[in-house]
């Protein structure tokens, strides 16, 4: 999970993207599609491999941000007879349009997933398909991975399954609409009922000690021929869609397990020195953690609209540091074999547009779950994808990260020697002049360095800007 989710609008975005561009030179990242991957995707779009099954009367419904165009997932929520729910949660069938050992292929083997930077995004595949013939826009028949997931009353998984369908979206909401519609009681059935199983997941999840980090989005913009930053803060809805991919993740895993063949995201507990360091953080920003609390009860009781709440949730996110893929075969099952932060064993398997992995973890849930042998090529391929992925993590954290930094020194580009009040959130061990600070205002989170004695670590500290300048040198600060 990133550590900041970064928007730039408005006339912000013209001083910010040249150096954007300088930066996807300098890390290297992919460019424009070759011309023979274009064109075979072309070719699939027009002939994807089509399913037996015609699921198309189902009245699916995506959930995404405004204006996007690559939907990978699609949903239809029902009461079932008796008591209990019925989840249909529709998956992008990647695999239907890209060949084994293709062109296509060997791109997204070499891109390993989508890229998000402020200005755009460096997708997985090509827009004729991540945007077109294999998204699950409205309207249209699209071969998709249609799992149906029984709920009891609790929201407990009862059955389980997954198949090849044709399927066809009814209608496309934002979070904010899903949010409006459902606080007012106009929402439909199924759209009301992602409240209701959202919120049993979520009890569900606090019962196992699992948590989601509720992390807002960083949007800078300008405002009176300067920048100003500002969080928003995600919505319930945006949870309780959350709650129905991890649902899907959870069975997924438990599928492979039971055939004894998978790939899982696997995630070891936070040593104690990382829990250390968020309860200085939690000291620093003043928010209240008493040593009987958990780690994730006290996540769950922060308002991330509160600024100092918001910043401690952007540091939380250290604790998903160690997240990787295993794969496991012969029934030779890791142990441990849980993502911490999940509380339970789980698979990335969601997403398949956007990344690479996915599309391999729905062949081995469709082979699962059908009692067969997953094809050659999954075989073939589940050695390598481990590293493949920890690659395209690695180049998607650094992305992030200079991301960040490029969009914090931008804001503060103009305000060099100025003083601002921050606390110490980290020192560095080897030298105590050395560290970190959290700015109150605004929510910038840089080095500070350059005093003669040890910075006072948890406490208030009056620092000046020493630097910043985007594309050239992150914002630097010395005690004041």
């Amino acid at each position: 999970m990133p550590r900041r989710h970064i928007r730039v609008t408005g006339a912000a975005e013209a001083p910010l993207r040249a150096a954007l561009r300088a930066l996807r030179t300098e890390l290297d990242l992919p460019g424009a599609f070759p011309a023979a991957v274009l064109a075979e995707a072309e070719t699939a779009a027009k002939a994807p491999r089509p399913p037996d099954h015609d699921a198309t009367d189902l009245p699916l419904f995506t959930v995404d941000p405004p204006g996007s165009t690559d939907l990978d997932q699609a949903m239809h929520l029902a009461r079932r007879p008796g008591g209990g729910y019925r989840v249909h949660y529709a998956i992008a069938d990647v695999a239907a349009f890209v060949t084994p050992g293709g062109a296509v292929d060997a791109e997204a083997h070499r891109r390993v997933q989508t890229l998000y930077l402020p200005d755009g995004r460096v997708p997985l595949h090509p827009a004729v398909l991540s945007e077109g013939a294999a998204s699950l826009l409205p309207g249209r028949a699209v071969p998709a991975l249609l799992w149906r997931i029984d709920l009891d009353a609790h929201g407990r998984p009862v059955t389980t399954g997954v198949r090849r369908a044709l399927v066809r979206s009814r209608a496309r909401f934002d979070y904010a609409e899903v949010q409006r519609r459902i606080d007012s009681g106009t929402a439909e059935e199924p759209v009301a009922l992602l409240r209701d199983i959202g919120r049993l997941r979520e009890r569900l999840e606090a019962e196992r000690g699992g948590i989601s980090l509720a992390v807002p989005e960083q949007e800078i913009v300008q405002r009176d021929h300067s920048y100003a930053l500002a969080y928003r803060a995600p919505r319930p809805a945006d949870a309780w869609n959350a709650q129905i991919s991890l649902l899907t993740g959870a069975c997924a895993a438990d599928l492979m397990i039971a055939a004894g063949i998978g790939v899982l995201r696997t995630l070891p507990t936070a040593p104690d020195g990382a829990v250390a360091r968020l309860r200085r953080s939690a000291h620093a920003l003043d928010v209240d953690w008493p040593h009987h609390v958990s780690y994730a009860a006290l996540v769950r009781s922060l308002d991330p609209s509160d600024t100092r709440h918001a910043a401690f949730l952007q540091d939380c996110t250290t604790l998903l540091r160690g997240a990787g893929y295993t794969v496991f075969t012969g029934g030779n099952v890791p142990s441990p074999a849980v993502h911490a932060a999940v509380a339970d064993e789980y698979t990335h398997c969601t997403a398949p547009l956007r990344r690479l992995v996915d599309r391999y973890a729905g062949e081995l849930c469709l082979a699962a779950a059908a009692g067969r042998e997953p094809p050659e090529w999954v075989l073939a391929a589940l050695p390598a994808l481990p590293e493949e992925m920890a690659r395209g993590s690695r180049r998607a954290n650094g992305v992030e990260r200079e991301c960040v930094d490029l969009v914090e020194a931008a804001l503060l580009k103009d305000r060099v020697g100025e003083v601002f009040d921050a606390y110490v959130v980290d020192v560095k061990d080897n030298d105590p002049a050395v560290g970190t600070v959290h700015l109150e205002d605004p929510a910038v989170v840089a080095r500070v360095e350059g005093g003669t004695t040890p910075l006072p670590l948890g406490e208030r500290l009056r620092v000046r800007l020493t630097r910043a300048d985007p594309g050239t040198a992150k914002a630097l600060f010395e005690p004041a």
